[in-house]
């Protein structure tokens, strides 16, 4: 997708006092100064790590925040207390705050200068207190927050204050944008429905319907040249069947599948979209279900949800900003089909077309082939298998008082077969700790038949995402035990129906 991480800034502010004296105030400034260009140049970190002016006063943190909370660039704030600084200084800057932040606790020097230490390194080396003074407030105040503690060039460290850029670089990219509805829901469908302002409230984002005739517009205004240009960048692309290769007989399906494509990408241009859904009883003016022009839009970046389910469309682009430039693919997803052979239980994700070709395990086949549900013409579809190792698989549910997330930590293991004769994009996975308690907990838990996976990115990024939002988050993994799951469900709901009052 076309993301440049490093258009993104996120502010280093390091916390002090005027107590200790000019001299100091200038170690600290230069301290932070080399930890700040330190995390900036490091490739685990992909935005702008930004120095400010080391924070000695209540005005001067509350002027700082209130810069942060109107510059575009400005995604987020990395704060540490290199010194004691009373905390009661940062509640005005703190009540106004409207970016993401991560308190980092670290220390400038990793060891303990055994030998050499006197009060003079105890008084200038507090971050062991300080931050605890400036945890004490934030949670005093209930403000959400990432917490990184350890040294500052320690991997795992940089590690996780680069995924936390990354999700805040989503959640910054999620604020105003615009997810376009072609078509209703799928009709009496219940869990891809949702309250479309309690969802702007919470993330961000707006989701607007449109006619499919504002759509086929486009559709219809798409030239031959346009047609052509990309005919030539499937033909470069994809390993095409016979029949979809020039003078084959399916060819002027693939040439409509291109009109398609072409008038939805002028659309979603046209009006900044970030995301979109379609609904294969809503088409018309189509003469096919846009199944490649989905493949390969959510390649582009763009969100996609099926039947109209724009909560994964929404959560699909976010995770696509966060796993841009990572090895590994992302798509829209469907749990599908079971192998319930006790010797190793599995589930095939798929869709009827629209799966993302950057989980693909080498290049695409490119093919016409009938759609069973529709009643339109034979669409085009990529047709892959993903490879085989971890990933993830995420679902974002309404419940009515609350948005829930619900991830499952899955394997992806190489299918037995060909399956010659399944002409969709697939993978087959092993989900964790065992498909009988996994989809149990999905069940119990309300998690959709859609979902977001990713080889890209890990339940961490997706957890990080929850706590910006200040969303339920349920993890499935190797630890899942049902009975603890039950008893993690029934004390939600009772946190959840308290913290509305609070």
């Amino acid at each position: 997708m076309d993301l440049n991480f490093k258009d993104f800034e996120v502010w280093f502010v390091t916390g002090s006092q005027d107590l200790y004296g000019e001299e100091t105030l200038r170690q600290v400034e230069a301290d932070a100064k080399e930890v700040a260009r330190s995390l900036n140049e490091r490739s685990e970190i992909p935005v702008t790590v930004v120095f400010k002016p080391v924070m000695t006063s209540a005005d001067a943190i509350r002027r700082l925040i209130l810069e942060a909370n109107v510059d575009e660039r400005c995604i987020g704030l990395i704060t540490w207390m290199h010194t004691f600084s009373p905390a009661r200084m940062w509640i005005a800057g703190l009540n106004s705050l409207r970016k993401p932040y991560l308190h980092f606790h670290t220390q400038y020097n990793r060891d303990i200068p055994w030998d050499s230490i006197d009060m003079d390194y105890m008084n200038l080396h507090q971050s062991a207190h300080g931050d605890r003074e400036y945890g004490f407030i934030n949670t005093r105040m209930r403000k959400n927050r990432k917490v990184v503690v350890g040294h500052w060039q320690d991997a795992e460290v940089l590690k996780a204050i680069g995924a936390w850029t990354r999700v805040a670089a989503a959640w910054h990219d999620g604020q105003g944008a615009k997810i376009a509805r072609f078509g209703d829901n799928m009709r009496h469908v219940a869990v891809t429905e949702g309250d479309k302002v309690a969802a702007q409230i919470q993330f961000g984002y707006e989701v607007n319907g449109y006619s499919l005739s504002d759509l086929t517009a486009y559709v219809d205004q798409v030239t031959d040249a346009q047609i052509n240009a990309l005919l030539e960048e499937y033909d470069a692309s994809y390993e095409l069947s016979e029949r979809v290769r020039p003078g084959g007989e399916f060819r002027d399906f693939l040439k409509e599948s291109a009109r398609i494509e072409a008038g939805m990408r002028a659309f979603l241009k046209d009006g900044g979209f970030k995301g979109f859904t379609t609904n294969f009883e809503d088409l018309t003016g189509l003469k096919q279900l846009p199944g490649l022009a989905s493949q390969r839009l959510m390649k582009d970046g763009y969100g996609f949800g099926a039947e109209g389910d724009w909560k994964t469309a929404a959560l699909l682009r976010a995770m696509k900003v966060m796993s841009a430039g990572l090895s590994g693919g992302t798509s829209f997803m469907e749990d599908y089909v079971y192998h319930l052979d006790p010797a190793g239980s599995r589930i095939l994700g798929a869709h009827m077309l629209e799966v993302c070709e950057s989980i693909a395990k080498g290049k695409p086949v490119l093919d016409v082939q009938p759609l069973s549900i529709g009643g339109k013409d034979n669409p085009a579809r990529l047709i892959f298998t993903a490879p085989a190792g971890p990933a993830i698989c995420a679902s974002l549910i309404d419940l009515g008082n609350r948005f829930r997330m619900v991830v499952n930590e899955v394997e992806v293991v190489d299918p037995p077969a060909d399956l010659p004769k399944l002409p969709v994009a697939r993978v087959l996975w092993d989900p964790k700790p065992n498909l009988k308690v996994a989809a149990e907990a999905w069940i119990l838990a309300g998690g959709a038949h859609h979902s977001v996976f990713t080889q890209a990115l890990d339940a961490s990024y997706v957890e990080d995402y929850c706590e910006l939002a200040g969303i339920e988050y349920l993890l499935i993994n190797e630890e899942t035990e049902i009975r603890q799951f039950k008893q993690d469900l029934r004390l939600g709901e009772i946190y959840y129906h308290l913290a509305r009052g609070i």
